[in-house]
């Protein structure tokens, strides 16, 4: 017999398959909705703690880039003081805590601004090794971290001078909201730095500071189980295929304090493209973000539902393999065996002929088969009468009968409906993850003026073009965010160029505008950064940001469709697929950013919002540029909104299992019934009519096996009793040879 052929091997299947079904129903069904915090509450802090990581490991990577970049321009000019150069640099960032100059070889400081550079921890000797520059972690002695970072001033002809930046390892721009913590953790577990804590200072009674020792305690026991899993490979860390985040991340379930529960999220800093590595990914740093929860105590109780669809599958799916193993299996075998015993010769037994459909017509042609192997003509046999229900008609019974469990739990049970309970942590979480993606994409813009700055000054008045290009091709490398630089005298004539041809007004001399956007033809977004250069007499470095690389800022998961907007609140760039200088897809999503646009107390602020309309729920947030600097005054916001189907809230999830599971029911029943109508009833069939056509006389006709099965054995025993049979010629010689016989 067949691996795969005959009456056994669906219906055997059928069972196990119904079986698992059954299991996994009501093991996932009823355990729904048993956690007192939401799933999508834990991954909305994990994809949160992976914004503090991705934020704060651009902005080393870009603070580290910046200071070399910006010594690469000193070297590249004539010398110049060192206090000079911190004066250049202070002008231009203000993103380091303090800045010093100090001579390599005598270590004597040159110059210094802002706080304390702890110059004590630089090992001068050290600097000329291979990674001597490389950035590194320094403990104060209040208790703080900072980190140094190192380029080098070499002008011949003078001796070589350290240029040393220490910055904070806090976070920038990331928005924390109510009574969420976030650190930074180092590898050995140690908390470098924290946001969101209160310090001993701000509190002032015994129950705040009871609160703030529990959130501190609690914050630390997280952060060493968060640099533990941080240390493996984040491949190893998570399922086979699930994407997203390329460095360690996940969540973490803390204690109960005063009816709340904290949740952690923890990622480790991790390079933009995979199999990469940068020099903030170098430090080994993780970040953890925590947030207390309120607990949902009925919540935890589980469903009956999945124990009461699992032993409804378990009755049904018995009826139908009964049904199918007593009309289909049976008769089938059992001409198997008669068929069998003809072709051995016992033809002193009558035929059992089975009661339904084909088998019952196979059936008959044997037993008149058998009556003309035992000398009665073919002419007097009595065809059997075709009674009863067919194969096609009994497998179309049993897929109602499974379709009747299935229907349902795919179209009607377990319906979320309009009530559905959306923890408004997810809401609070929309908006801060929002604002803070707000935040990413002004800084980022603001980097790019302040380094368009930065050309400006260093170019000067004496740079000649030639200069100028190395200049511009160094920093365009240095940074993606560029698809071109140029120089512009005071009548729009290009002097110099790096990247693709410029899309501004040809002609049309500098704008005044720091960052500004022009419509090209409604095709794209062209986004122009601009800087005078100090001594050119209206000449000024221009810069065109590339479009992709704001897209890409916005690629979050979590966050659904994420879109920049404009003050005319049109779309200049999104996370995935729009059109550009559109509006937005609804009036309320107009009226959200149009609203937090509004200034309150001197700022617009972010808000976030749950829209209910009907079956439809919606979570949606926006968030304006605020925070200064030269993109703040473009009036952008950053607007973002997803279906609360999309979170792992209980409703939804019971839902989406309770379809799964009718669809696997679907899905078992097509496959084993289809199975057994395509190698069983079909071929079934076209033998009922040949053993028919046998049993009527027709001796021409060869019967071929269609598979190797129960059928095809009864197919084989067919053709050798119609090799057995006699011929018509046979017959007609043997009946004259009759008549001979009886004159004489």
């Amino acid at each position: 017999m067949s691996l795969i052929g005959g009456i056994r091997p669906p219906i055997a299947v059928l069972s196990v398959l119904l079986l698992a079904l059954a299991g996994v129903t009501a093991l996932t069904l009823g355990r729904v909705g048993q956690e007192a915090v939401p799933k999508a509450v834990k991954s909305s802090q994990q994809h949160f703690a992976e914004d503090g990581a991705i934020a704060l490991r651009a902005s080393i990577d870009e603070s580290v880039t910046d200071l070399t970049r910006t010594a690469d321009l000193f070297n590249a000019s004539d010398p110049v003081p060192a206090d000079a150069v911190l004066d250049k640099i202070s002008s231009v960032y203000q993103k380091w805590m303090g800045t010093a100059v100090m001579e390599v070889r005598s270590g004597k400081l040159l110059a210094a601004r802002g706080e304390n550079v702890p110059l004590a921890a630089i090992d001068r000797a050290k600097l000329s090794d291979d990674d001597g520059l490389a950035p590194r972690m320094v403990r104060l002695e209040s208790g703080e971290t900072r980190l140094l970072s190192f380029a080098v001033l070499a002008w011949k002809g003078q001796p070589q001078q350290l240029l040393v930046a220490s910055s904070s390892l806090r976070f920038p721009g990331i928005s924390l909201g109510n009574f969420r913590s976030i650190a930074v953790v180092g590898d050995d577990g140690k908390v470098l730095s924290t946001d969101g804590i209160p310090e001993p200072e701000q509190v002032s009674t015994d129950e705040e500071r009871a609160e703030v020792k529990a959130s501190e305690k609690q914050l630390q026991s997280f952060a060493e189980t968060a640099a533990k899993k941080s240390r493996s490979h984040p491949i190893l860390a998570k399922e086979p295929g699930s994407g997203g985040y390329l460095g360690v991340s996940g969540h973490l379930v803390g204690d109960r304090h005063l009816g709340e529960r904290s949740i952690a999220g923890y990622a480790s800093l991790a390079a933009p493209e995979a199999g990469e590595s940068t020099v903030a990914t170098r430090l080994g740093l993780s970040v953890v973000s925590m947030v207390p929860v309120a607990e949902d105590a009925k919540r935890t109780k589980g469903s009956a539902l999945g124990l009461f669809a699992a032993g409804a599958l378990l009755v049904i799916g018995g009826l139908t393999v009964f049904l199918l193993l007593r009309t289909v299996q049976r008769p089938i075998v059992r001409l198997f065996l008669e068929s069998r015993r003809l072709t051995r010769g016992d033809l002193g037994r009558p035929v059992s002929v089975p009661k339904h459909g084909e088998a019952a017509r196979i059936g008959g042609a044997l037993e008149r088969l058998r009556r003309q192997l035992n000398g009665e003509p073919a002419a007097k046999a009595t065809p059997t009468k075709r009674k009863g229900l067919g194969s096609r008609t009994l497998l179309a019974v049993a897929g109602v009968l499974l379709l009747v469990w299935s229907a349902p739990l795919l179209l009607l049970i377990n319906r979320a409906g309009d009530t559905v309970q959306v923890p408004q942590q997810m809401v609070n979480d929309q908006r801060e993850r929002t604002d803070t993606l707000s935040d990413r994409v002004r800084r980022a813009l603001n980097e790019g003026h302040a380094d368009l700055t930065s050309l400006a000054s260093l170019i000067g008045a004496r740079t000649d073009p030639s200069d100028m290009d190395k200049v511009l091709e160094s920093t365009r490398n240095q940074h993606s965010r560029y698809r071109s630089l140029y120089v512009l005298d005071k009548d729009g004539k290009v002097l110099s160029k790096s990247g693709d041809d410029p899309r501004s007004p040809s002609g049309e001399k500098p704008s005044d505008t720091a960052v500004r956007v022009i419509d090209d033809d409604g095709k794209e977004p062209v986004i122009i950064g601009t800087a005078e250069v100090p001594g050119r007499q209206g000449a000024a470095v221009v810069g065109e940001f590339r479009i992709e690389f704001l897209n890409s800022l916005l690629k979050r998961p979590g966050l659904g469709e994420v879109r920049v907007v404009d003050a005319k609140r049109r779309v200049l760039g999104g996370n995935d697929g729009y059109r550009e200088f559109q509006g937005l897809p609804s009036g309320r999503l107009n009226g959200l950013v149009e609203g937090t646009g509004q200034k309150v107390g001197g700022k617009p602020r972010p808000s976030g919002v749950l829209y209910r309309d009907g079956g439809d729920i919606q979570i949606a947030a926006a968030a304006p540029f605020a925070g200064g600097g030269a993109a703040e005054q473009l009036g952008w916001s950053v607007v973002s909104w997803q279906p609360a189907s999309n979170l792992e809230i209980p409703e939804y999830t019971l839902q989406n299992r309770t379809v799964l599971a009718g669809m696997l029911g679907i899905t078992a029943a097509a496959a084993c019934l289809g199975w057994l109508h395509i190698i069983v009833v079909r071929p079934l069939r076209k033998l009922a009519e040949q053993a028919e056509a046998l049993a009527d006389g027709d001796r021409k006709t060869v019967l071929y096996p269609v598979h190797h099965d129960e059928v095809g054995a009864v197919t084989r025993s067919l053709e050798l009793i119609r090799q057995q049979l006699p011929s018509g010629t046979q017959r007609k010689r043997d009946g004259a040879s009759a008549g001979l016989a009886g004159r004489n």
